[in-house]
């Protein structure tokens, strides 16, 4: 099931009869990075395995960031948002999830970062090209 957008959680709340009915009916407590990945897992139809692998992690660390065990590095979170193919919105929740910032467009780095995402872009080619310019590559 896709999150709602902003505007019609705003929409949602606003002619919501009280706080509590809307912060229950809308499960907004704090979600878990693992919990969040195995949800865009099933929703995405993908492997764990195959994130892993395409994520270019240990396999036990891969396995360990998705049943909650390790908390990842920022840099660990965006290799699994290019290998899962997500989007710059699932991205971020991803980052919030962990704890972690967010991207933010003025930091030139993560301009990259947010144009391979939202391009489609692998992550080798992301690397490629915050190689290319001089910045810190994911892995």
């Amino acid at each position: 099931m896709a999150e709602k957008l902003t505007e019609e959680l705003l929409g949602e709340l606003l002619e919501a009869p009280s706080l509590d009915e809307f912060v229950e009916g809308n499960g907004l407590g704090h979600r878990s990075l693992c919990d969040y990945l195995n949800g865009l897992l099933a929703e995405k139809r993908l492997k764990r395995s195959e994130v892993v692998r395409m994520a270019n992690l240990n396999e036990t660390f891969g396995y360990q960031i998705f049943t909650g065990a390790r908390n990842p590095s920022r840099n660990k979170v965006l290799q699994i948002a290019f290998a899962m193919a997500l989007s710059l919105r699932e991205c971020d929740r991803a980052l919030e999830a962990a704890g972690v910032s967010g991207l933010y467009s003025k930091d030139r780095r993560d301009a990259i970062i947010i144009f391979c995402l939202d391009r489609g872009c692998s992550l080798q080619k992301v690397n490629e090209e915050l190689y290319r310019f001089g910045e810190e590559t994911l892995c």
